[in-house]
């Protein structure tokens, strides 16, 4: 029997639902509704719904969902229930503050090692990491067997650096490089410009 394909679009709503579930949790909340989440979230209740009855059902109606047991569920489905290393190439503004941020480690992620192509930057601290060489990518991440990466790095390079990362065995890159990278079919990225999203919020002024 194939594999159910789940439309990527229901996927990327998940960390939200996720995000949302441990605030009522810290609330002394035990309970919720698909209602109650799609207020808070501004997503309608259908929708919720829908988007969790492709992976199964995870509450009763007339009782609603366990938050426990629901962002549980979820963290097993994205893979968060393990956390994952994560390389940043790119010690720039982006990778310096990811690098010295805190907040992926209740959340599956943890950044392991941190690169630059900078030889005044190369071999000293940042946060708690020493910067690598660019060059020995391929050697260290395979060696610690990373399969997620972030690139930080100036557009003109970050083709390059994608080649590099695939190489070395890594299935999921966050791009914040203002280029589109062209990589494998079996490797996921996902983009994060700024500006596009400025330019679709000054749309609506």
């Amino acid at each position: 029997m194939p594999e159910k394909i789940i439309p990527d679009i229901v996927v990327g709503r998940l960390p939200i639902y996720l995000r949302a579930l441990p605030r009522m949790l810290e609330e002394k909340r035990r309970v919720t509704s698909s209602q109650e989440l799609g207020e808070r979230l501004g997503i309608s209740a259908a929708q919720i719904r829908k988007d969790l009855s492709q992976f199964g059902e995870f509450g009763k109606q007339g009782t609603g969902y366990s938050i426990d047991y629901l962002a549980e569920q979820i963290r097993q489905i994205l893979h968060v229930d393990r956390v994952w290393d994560m390389a940043v190439v790119g010690v720039g503004d982006i990778g310096s503050a990811v690098a010295r941020y805190q907040g992926f480690s209740h959340r599956g992620l943890r950044v392991a090692m941190i690169f630059d192509s900078d030889p005044a930057k190369i071999a000293t601290q940042e946060s708690s990491f020493t910067v690598k060489d660019t060059k020995t990518i391929k050697e260290s991440i395979h060696e610690a067997g990373i399969q997620v990466a972030m690139i930080a790095t100036p557009s003109q390079v970050a083709q390059e650096v994608a080649e590099e990362l695939v190489s070395a065995g890594v299935k999921a890159i966050l791009n914040y490089a203002p280029i589109n990278l062209t990589v494998p079919e079996n490797v996921r990225v996902q983009y994060i410009d700024p500006a596009i999203h400025l330019q679709r919020m000054t749309y609506y002024l």
